[in-house]
């Protein structure tokens, strides 16, 4: 770690040589001040990474350096350390900024995790602050895609709720966007500048999961080799977003509810409790209350979370949103992949409100982003959509669009339904015409004038 630089402040001469020692083979590039005086002008003159901090000292105290580095060096970490720790002294220290508070005598083993896991905040703090201006716009309210009357629902919901600590429930199927109702509350919070740590709990194996979300102790099991720092202590002073909450196991929901409860848990295979001031945001797709009924979700912990409920529907019940997202994400798209799509027809834009979207918005991204990539027009056509979605368009298919509510033009239908025979057999005879006339049961003189009255042509990629 020859990049991180720090400062040791202490009156005494053994303390400042011990740390300089031991911390310089650890690969640090270490300074040392013998007084407070001394280590303000250094700060004010150079970049601490990390700044150790005794408490006590002639003159212009811990404290004060404390408080100087804060003010002049907010990236910088300040550590205090004392022979004389009381809780006065440590929560006058946390409060002025101090990262941690270490009695003397201090371990090396302590130093470098506490240094550690400074280091590891300061980076994920970093990371967060670069992103939030672009987050801030990406996450703003006004571009939400939809104005029907069940997404504005879950607007003013968020609204609400954003800039409170109560905990939230974001209920939905999936693909609806439960993780980026949880981003808009986050980055709406009064949290929005410490971090939002996501916990997919079903993409964790069960055995990795207590880990993951609490950290553990080096030798809690095996391969444990060293101290690992948990999702909670991460977003502390922030948010932590558990999707799939369903799928954690009652072992994880005892303990979930304890720091539900009193903010705190402990590392696995730890005995320090460890106090966190952190929101928790959980999502799932399933029916909780039934799983509470069945008796494998927790009541107690079901109603800690459910707090503040929000339900996102289905694509399928808010369909008057589904041209503002279709348009939205040929837009994005369009610029992504440097295509030249300027728009889509009618009969297609129709086609995909009427579809039933089992996978809703991601369903619906992932399509358009399909047919942009594919299509060689400037205007996507009913023929770009993929097969399933036409067919359901198609007269005779038996489903609700044969007759819509506004009404729809027969002879378009009929002609609509006629060019896509002819397509579909000819790409079954391999675009040979009299094959494909015979697959119709008509003369190739007859289906040679169908495909030019209809403006068919072969794909460009078939011609060669």
């Amino acid at each position: 770690m020859a990049d991180v630089k720090v400062l040791v402040v202490d009156d005494e001469a053994k303390i400042r040589e011990y740390f300089s020692d031991v911390l310089s083979h650890q690969d640090f590039e270490v300074d040392t001040a013998n007084n407070g005086e001394i280590a303000i002008n250094m700060i004010d003159q150079d970049f601490y990474d990390v700044v150790l901090i005794d408490l006590n000292m002639p003159k212009v105290d811990g404290m004060a350096v404390l408080k100087h580095l804060v003010e002049h060096s907010n990236d910088s970490i300040g550590i205090i350390l004392t022979g004389y720790a009381t809780i006065k002294n440590a929560v006058e220290a946390m409060k002025s900024g101090a990262f941690d508070y270490l009695a003397k005598p201090v371990k090396l083993e302590e130093v470098l995790l506490v240094i550690n896991r400074a280091l590891e905040f300061r980076a994920l703090k970093r990371e967060n602050l670069a992103l939030k201006k672009q987050l801030k716009k990406k996450y703003k309210f006004d571009n939400f895609i939809g104005d029907s009357v069940q997404m504005d629902k879950v607007f003013r919901i968020i609204e609400k709720v954003a800039d409170t600590d109560s905990t939230v429930l974001i209920l939905g199927a999936s693909g609806t966007g439960k993780e980026l109702v949880a981003k808009a509350i986050h980055y709406h919070s009064k949290r929005r500048d410490m971090p939002l740590i996501p916990v997919n709990c079903g993409a964790i194996p069960e055995d990795l999961l207590e880990s993951e979300i609490f950290g553990h102790e080096k030798g809690a099991f095996t391969n444990a080799i060293r101290t690992r720092i948990g999702r909670f202590e991460l977003s502390n002073g922030g948010t932590i977003f558990l999707d799939e909450i369903a799928e954690m196991s009652p072992h994880l929901q005892v303990k979930l509810l304890r720091v539900l409860q009193e903010q705190e848990f402990e590392r696995l295979g730890g005995t320090k409790t460890i106090k966190c001031d952190i929101r928790i945001i959980a999502a799932t797709n399933k029916d909780l209350d039934k799983l509470v009924q069945e008796g494998s979700f927790r009541e107690d912990l079901y109603y800690r979370l459910k707090v503040i409920p929000i339900e996102i529907p289905p694509l399928r019940e808010r369909r008057s949103d589904i041209p503002l997202l279709v348009h939205h994400f040929l837009k994005i798209n369009t610029k992504a992949k440097g295509k030249q799509v300027k728009s889509i027809s009618k009969d297609a834009l129709k086609a995909l409100s009427n579809h039933k979207w089992p996978g809703n918005v991601r369903e619906l991204e992932n399509i358009i982003e399909r047919i942009v990539i594919l299509s060689e027009n400037d205007v996507l056509t009913l023929q770009d959509l993929p097969d399933k979605i036409r067919e359901e368009h198609s007269p005779g298919s038996g489903s609700q669009t044969l007759i819509p509510d506004d009404g729809f033009s027969l002879n378009n239908a009929i002609n609509e339904y006629e060019r896509l025979l002819i397509i579909r057999a000819l790409e079954k005879a391999d675009w040979v015409k009299n094959r494909a006339a015979k697959l119709l049961n008509m003369n190739r003189t007859t289906l040679v004038e169908k495909i030019k009255k209809q403006g068919i042509e072969r794909p460009r990629s078939m011609t060669h």
